[in-house]
């Protein structure tokens, strides 16, 4: 549905998109991921045909963004940081503005605008003028806006972006019931946006490509070392967690443990592996061997920030040393 190949936009000696290739494939929901800076936004601005590319190919929906960008804005719905919206209409007059816009017909324009405000929530706000809605609705008209054509592809740029949590909450919501009928490429730079609505992630940091994959793959690829979460108690008496700690730090293949805290005669530690090593076994023989009475042994859970920023420092590291 979306296909990069060898993308690139330069600002005079800047190079925003750097020789970037990737592929979207049709319903998916794909985040594309960086800090502010890291060309997202030129990107999303070529793939919706705002901008034209220095370099490389873009195809939308089966069309060229350089040689046939009217066929490609028929099938893409934009919303971009900032809704293009007229705050002096009311929702209605404005959907019915943009829809003209799009080419809807008329005798199409009003079922139309009923779906795009009943799927976005916004029926109760339809004769309200926009300049009056709170931001979180002006985001949700925005997305109507988006969507009132029935686009094959949406392109969503930092959707969230200054809402407050409930509006952050409700426009994920908004946006997980678009899946499906339509390819979603959400850009943004807040992690917990991406692992909660997205099925694949790309990550651009410095306008160069840095990784394409699942969140789970994801994941797994840069867990690197086992860190497993243990809870544990005397099975007598109250736990001596220091006890406890020097003799889990000598079980095959244990990095390091940190205590984690201790409560009502448990303790809680963090225990770490070394490189490639699985150490789940041999911690709970270890607690079974003590005598001890196990009451919690469980991977810990990594957050995207953790990838992200892994990610992003392996590939200064590699420039770093390419440099030398």
């Amino acid at each position: 549905m979306i296909k990069v190949e060898g993308l690139s936009k330069r600002y005079g000696r800047t190079l925003a998109v750097d020789n970037i290739s990737f592929e979207v494939q049709k319903g998916q929901i794909v985040g594309f991921l960086g800090p502010n800076g890291a060309g997202k936004t030129t990107t999303m601005r070529i793939l919706t045909c705002f901008l034209p590319p220095t370099a490389g190919a873009a195809q939308v929906a089966g069309y060229d963004v350089v040689n046939q960008p009217l066929e490609v804005k028929k099938r893409v719905g934009y919303l971009p940081e900032n809704p293009p919206l007229y705050t002096e209409l009311d929702v209605e007059s404005y959907l019915a503005f943009v829809g003209k816009l799009k080419g809807i017909r008329r005798a199409d324009l009003k079922a139309r605008i009923d779906l795009a405000c009943e799927r976005c929530a916004i029926e109760e706000a339809r004769k309200t003028i926009i300049g009056k809605l709170s931001k979180g609705y002006r985001q949700r008209v925005g997305l109507a806006q988006a969507i009132i054509h029935n686009p094959d592809v949406l392109v969503l740029d930092e959707p969230t972006s200054g809402l407050d949590p409930k509006q952050i909450i409700e426009t994920r919501t908004l946006i997980k019931k678009l899946a499906g009928d339509h390819t979603i490429i959400l850009s943004t730079h807040i992690l917990p946006a991406v692992e909660q609505v997205c099925e694949r992630v790309i990550v651009i940091n410095k306008g160069k490509l840095v990784t394409i994959d699942s969140l789970e793959n994801l994941m797994q690829r840069m867990r690197g070392a086992e860190v497993l979460l243990l809870t544990v108690e005397g099975r007598d008496g109250p736990l001596d967690a220091a006890q406890a700690q020097r003799r889990l730090e000598q079980v095959a293949g244990v990095a390091r443990v940190a205590l984690q805290e201790t409560a009502n005669g448990r303790a809680a530690f963090e225990i770490q592996s070394s490189p490639g090593r699985s150490i789940h076994t041999e911690v709970a023989r270890a607690v079974l061997e003590a005598g001890w009475l196990l009451r919690e042994l469980r991977p810990a859970a990594r957050n995207l920030e953790e990838v992200f920023l892994e990610l992003t420092a392996e590939q200064k590291e590699t420039r770093s040393g390419g440099d030398q």
